[in-house]
């Protein structure tokens, strides 16, 4: 099998690449290892960045989450009982968020990839990616029971932190900078109209919290609960009650209740691995890079990344010139970074370290009052949140 770019992984980066591939007239084969079923059902990220809205848009995805999505103009800030709105258009110039779950964008990209598309492969494992420093790099794949060979011209590596396509870099050439933290989140989903119509980050002396929803008529939330945790192990009501008391204001709002169909516990990583690239084979997404979920910023630095593949890859079929591929991993990195410093910045302004000392959570206090208190910091953390434009390293 050939094609120009082979594309591993069918997660909202390898689809969104493959659109954006055949809108410009670049031939691309999508390899899957789990079934369509899975990947329509596996739950990640939510919230869409500014600019991950306008190139959905733009590339002819958008059209249900325009339907279905809901649009945030801020998020709240809760701390001392106290309550304080970020609003994100008055100090970004305009620039809002879109509630609309990753398992909805996979549908939307999917269905648009297999009637418009290349070849999208279920249930097809990528083995090992081949000779990525030469100009005829190679993906050897299972699929139907056999192995077969995708030869392409790239490989573009968007099968998350597990898959094989980072290991194609050869050791001597990689940096790895990671953190992990010793706590993790309690999310639940709860068939319960939101208590609030923005998301609610929440610090208390007990935990993080966070109110966030799926649609108008479902409840997403979250506990910050320690590294470790099984889910199976808190109790509806516990975790109704333990809300509560996280969310717990001065005034007279209160959290709707409801029954909960799902529980899991996601762990938190900061994590970078440079380079992004190496030879004919581009990583992007989580096979690059990891950021805890406080400033939701995973599935948009996917997004960012292989916006910059596509129009770097236009960009030579157009010039004949590879200056934007070779840049791509500084490129990407830039973002990548920021984006690393901002989700830092949350989870350690909203989360309450393992034997923290009463200075340490005075300082979260004081942190938080700044920008409560500060145009300049609201604005930032805004201009942050809904995310900087793509074209913009």
């Amino acid at each position: 099998m050939r094609t120009t770019v082979g594309i591993i992984g069918a997660g909202p980066a390898g689809l969104l690449l493959a659109r954006l591939l055949h809108n410009a007239g670049i031939d691309a084969v999508v390899l899957e290892s789990h079934d369509r079923a899975y990947v329509e059902r596996r739950q990640r990220a939510g919230i869409l960045e500014q600019g991950t809205v306008d190139v959905l848009r733009a590339a002819g995805a958008g059209r249900r989450m325009d339907r279905e999505g809901l649009r945030h103009d801020g998020i709240e800030l809760r701390f001392d009982r106290r309550r304080h709105r970020i609003d994100f258009p008055g100090l970004t110039g305009g620039r809002s968020v879109m509630v609309y779950a990753q398992t909805e964008v996979c549908k939307d990209l999917i269905a648009l990839q297999l009637e418009e598309g290349g070849p999208l492969l279920f249930e097809a494992e990528a083995l090992a990616v081949e000779d990525a420093d030469t100009d005829a790099p190679r993906v050897r794949f299972r699929h139907q029971g056999r192995e077969d060979v995708l030869e392409c011209s790239y490989v573009a590596g968007c099968d998350g932190f597990w898959g094989v396509s980072r290991r194609a870099v050869p050791a001597g050439l990689t940096r790895v900078f990671e953190r992990t933290y010793p706590f993790g989140w309690l999310g639940i989903l709860a068939d319960v109209a939101p208590s609030h119509d923005e998301l609610v980050y929440a610090r208390h002396d007990r935990g993080f919290a966070l109110l966030s929803m799926r649609s108008p008529s479902v409840s997403r939330l979250y506990l910050q609960v320690p590294d470790g945790t099984d889910a199976a192990a808190w109790g509806d009501e516990e975790i109704w009650d333990e809300l509560e008391r996280r969310f717990e204001t001065a005034d007279d709002w209160r959290l709707e209740r409801g029954p909960i169909t799902q529980k899991s516990v996601t762990p938190m990583r900061s994590f970078v691995h440079e380079p992004m690239r190496h030879g004919r084979l581009f990583l992007a997404g989580d096979a690059a890079h990891i950021v805890p979920p406080t400033g939701a910023k995973g599935l948009n630095l996917a997004v960012g990344d292989v916006v910059t593949f596509a129009r770097a890859l236009v960009h030579l079929e157009q010039t004949g010139s590879p200056e934007l591929l070779d840049s791509y991993s500084e490129t990407c990195l830039r973002r990548v970074w920021q984006a690393e410093r901002f989700s830092y910045d949350m989870t350690t302004l909203l989360h309450r370290l393992p034997g923290a000392t009463p200075f340490e959570d005075r300082l979260q206090l004081a942190r938080l009052e700044r920008i409560a208190g500060s145009r300049a910091a609201e604005t930032d953390l805004a201009e942050a949140y809904t995310g900087f434009p793509l074209d913009r390293g």
